[in-house]
Parts: C-alpha cells; structure tokens; sequence
C-alpha cells in the first residue's frame, strides 16, 4: 500500500461516532519530508476519530522512541516520544477560503466534496512536536553507558577555567562613578 494511501481515512461511508485508527511510522515515513535531526524512529500513533454531522473530532496519541544527539555531550541517546493532539475538522463549502481566515491551528476545513482525510501531515507535524526540544542525557546516565566522557571532562574544565578568570561586566567602571560629583 502506498504511504499515501496509508495515512487516508475515507470518511464518507463511516457511521456517526467514534472510530479507532492505529499507524506505525518508521524512518520511511519522513523520506518525503527531508532529513530530520534524529533516526531509528519507532513511533505509534493512534487516532480516535469521532464523526459528527457536519464536523469531525480528531484525537492523536503518539508514543514511541527516536534517536537523538545529547545537546551536552554530542552522543546518541535514546528519546522516548509521548504526547496528545487534538484536531476539529469541520466540513463546509468553501475550505481554502475558511483555512485561510481560521486563526487557531487545531481547526481545519473540509470541502463537502471530499471523502478522504489525509493525516500524513499531521502525523509528521505531531511526531515533530512530540520530539523533546532539548535533549540532554538524564542525570542519572550523567558518564553512564550514552554520555561522552571526554567531552564532559573538557566541559567540565572549561567551567572550571572560566570561574578562575571571574571577568566581570563592571570591571573599570568602578572609575567613573564618583566622576559625576
């Protein structure tokens, strides 16, 4: 099956109420999307799906791990991915013109003549928000089997140099501050 037609839901047939849907992605999935700051994605997301008339509710749930580089020490690391999207679709005549005004992003708009909801670009968006913005080691993997020692040393004897100099931001000011008087 083509990864597009994979991340479709053909809507039109579906009775109102809530329907459950289940998608694996995996580092293919982003081939189309360009090059991402992690590999090795192993995420799942599932989507409750509640037709209404007229409107449907959408609920993602993505869970799963991706690999990443340290922000500290410049290793990969394992990031676990966890979080919850909520998304109103609303079905209505005019859709380009209604996304086009909609201010808040968790609404879209449907032509009524539409009978797939594609969700590959919300699944993508919602793995990539779910993707920690910094990602260090954890305090208690601090020189454990993930972090690079030597760069922890050299980091922690930069520190240790910059608190000997103590360069201050008011160093020589102290001369003009009876200058005024």
């Amino acid at each position: 099956m083509s990864q597009r037609r994979e991340f479709e839901i053909a809507f039109v047939g579906l009775k109102p109420g809530l329907h459950h849907y289940e998608y694996k992605v995996d580092d293919k999935f982003f081939v189309s999307f360009g090059a991402q700051d992690f590999s090795n994605c192993e995420a799942k997301v599932r989507v409750a799906l509640d037709k209404k008339t007229g409107f449907m509710q959408l609920k993602f749930d993505v869970d799963g791990s991706v690999q990443g580089i340290c922000d500290k020490c410049g290793n990969s690391l394992p990031v676990q991915l966890w979080d919850e999207f909520s998304l109103l679709v609303k079905i209505v005549d005019d859709p380009d013109t209604m996304n086009e005004q909609e201010e808040d992003p968790d609404v879209f708009y449907l032509g009524r003549g539409e009978s797939h909801l594609h969700l590959a670009n919300w699944i993508y968006e919602f793995i990539i928000l779910s993707v920690p913005f910094q990602k260090i080691c954890a305090d208690s993997e601090k020189g454990g089997p993930y972090c690079n020692r030597e760069v922890l040393e050299k980091l922690k004897q930069m520190e240790q140099s910059l608190n000997q100099e103590k360069p201050t931001l008011w160093k020589g000011l102290d001369q003009f501050k009876n200058f005024s008087e």
